[in-house]
Order: C-alpha cells, then sequence, then structure tokens
C-alpha cells in the first residue's frame, strides 16, 4: 500500500516546472468542482442535505485522504464539502445553468491543465497511472501548505525522490 510520500512524489516526478504547478492551483480546483457540479443530480434533499452521486464520490474520496493522512484529509473533506455546498445549488437550480456551469468549469479546468503541462514539457500523470486523478487534488493542497511552512517533513521527503522545482526552458525541435 502506497504511502502519502509515495503518492506525491510519484505525481510531483510530473510537476517540477513551477508555471505547471501554479496551473494546477487553478486548474485541479475547477475540475473537482465541475465534477461535483456534474456528479450532483440526480439528488434529493433530505433534512437539508442534498444526496446525489457526488456526496457519495466525496465521502469514498476522503476517506482515501484519511486514510493517506489525517490532517491532509481533513482539509480535503472540508474542501470537498464546500463543493457539494455550491454544487448542490446548482443542481437544485435550473438544467441549462447547471450543465452549463459543470461543462465550463470542466472544459476550462482542463485547458489550464494542459498548458502547465506544455511548460513542464510532460504528459500528466493521469496518463500512466490513473491514480493521478485522485492525487492532483491533494498534491495542490500539499503544495498550499508547503508554500506555507506547513509539512516540512512531507515536503523534504517529496522533493528528495522527485526533485526540486525550477522553471525549465522548452525545448525547440
Amino acid at each position: 500500500m502506497k504511502t502519502l510520500v509515495d503518492h506525491l512524489a510519484q505525481y510531483a516526478a510530473y510537476h517540477r516546472d513551477r508555471r505547471n504547478i501554479v496551473t494546477h492551483f487553478v486548474g485541479i480546483p475547477m475540475i473537482v468542482l465541475a465534477v461535483t457540479v456534474l456528479l450532483s443530480r440526480p439528488g434529493v434533499a433530505v433534512s437539508g442535505l442534498w444526496l446525489s452521486p457526488a456526496l457519495a464520490v466525496a465521502l469514498v474520496t476522503t476517506l482515501f485522504y484519511l486514510r493517506l493522512d489525517f490532517r491532509f484529509g481533513v482539509v480535503m473533506g472540508a474542501l470537498l464539502g464546500l463543493c457539494l455546498w455550491f454544487s448542490a445549488g446548482l443542481a437544485m437550480g435550473g438544467t441549462a445553468l447547471w450543465l452549463s456551469a459543470g461543462l465550463g468549469l470542466f472544459v476550462v479546468g482542463w485547458i489550464i491543465q494542459f498548458v502547465g503541462h506544455f511548460y513542464e514539457g510532460r504528459k500528466p500523470a493521469f496518463v500512466d497511472d490513473v491514480m493521478g486523478l485522485m492525487i492532483g487534488p491533494l498534491f495542490v493542497v500539499a503544495e498550499a501548505a508547503f508554500l506555507l511552512g506547513l509539512r516540512q517533513e512531507v515536503e523534504h521527503e517529496v522533493v528528495k525522490r522527485a526533485g526540486p522545482t525550477c522553471i525549465r526552458e522548452r525545448k525547440t525541435a
């Protein structure tokens, strides 16, 4: 079973260009929000809680993150909870708003991701390991923690395995 550092280091190996990491701070939250929006239908309100496929996916995903690391898991669960809250509001509205918001966020989020990987000069991590789709959001939260000076022991191990970040020159053929 892979550890938190195993997952983050494997993902980080595909993300060493700082411009790529910056695009992930925008693109990945957009994609996560888009998925929760799109999975919020069908749904039903029960005692003020919107029950939908998005809730089931968020619960399973949060349990995965909690298993990897309690502190990061709590943060991820809270962020997914905010996404669910926002998405439920859209899902209860009109179909055009729900669908256009979900698809728009999804498409624009992926465009931003691919721009980042253009800078990186490397394909996205999920191409080689589908778990990259689960680790991407955690990577963004971990990178934010590292920028705030938190979890330095995790950052040190990730950098030791994946190498330092930099700004790479694009190679032209």
